[in-house]
């Protein structure tokens, strides 16, 4: 891991997995149940949050502070695409003082979620390059 490094992910959200974060998170807002006036359903904001939380599972990130800015709805069927930057990777006493940003278009390259978050890696495996 080094600061300016960029990893990134994708997924499709399904409408199952609409109703299953909605039972889930007691989310149940009627355009989360409900599809539009062009048969859409709507992905709840923080189901859409969970594209750079996995990221930073995926390197022991244990956030102390998140961001989320929401820019365009996202509905069911849509892929996601997620990059996140290390925009600072800082060696500590305790494991590796991180902060990243991340952006999130969708399959036609529209912003609809941007954000960013600080937080430390307790692996002691993971070095700073």
């Amino acid at each position: 891991m080094k600061a300016g490094e960029t990893v990134s992910w994708s997924r499709t959200f399904s409408e199952e997995d609409v109703r299953l974060f909605g039972q889930v998170s007691g989310d149940q807002g009627v355009h989360h149940l409900t599809h539009d006036e062009r048969g859409r359903l709507m992905v709840q904001g923080l189901l859409t949050a969970t594209l750079p939380s996995k990221i930073g599972g995926d390197v022991n990130f244990i956030a102390r502070e998140m961001l989320f800015r929401f820019h365009l709805p996202v509905y069911a069927d849509d892929t996601i695409h997620c990059a996140v930057t290390f925009d600072e990777v800082t060696e500590t006493g305790r494991g590796i003082a991180l902060t990243c940003s991340w952006k999130c278009t969708n399959e036609d390259g529209d912003l609809v979620m941007s954000g960013g978050s600080s937080g430390i890696v307790k692996k002691q495996s993971v070095k700073v390059r």
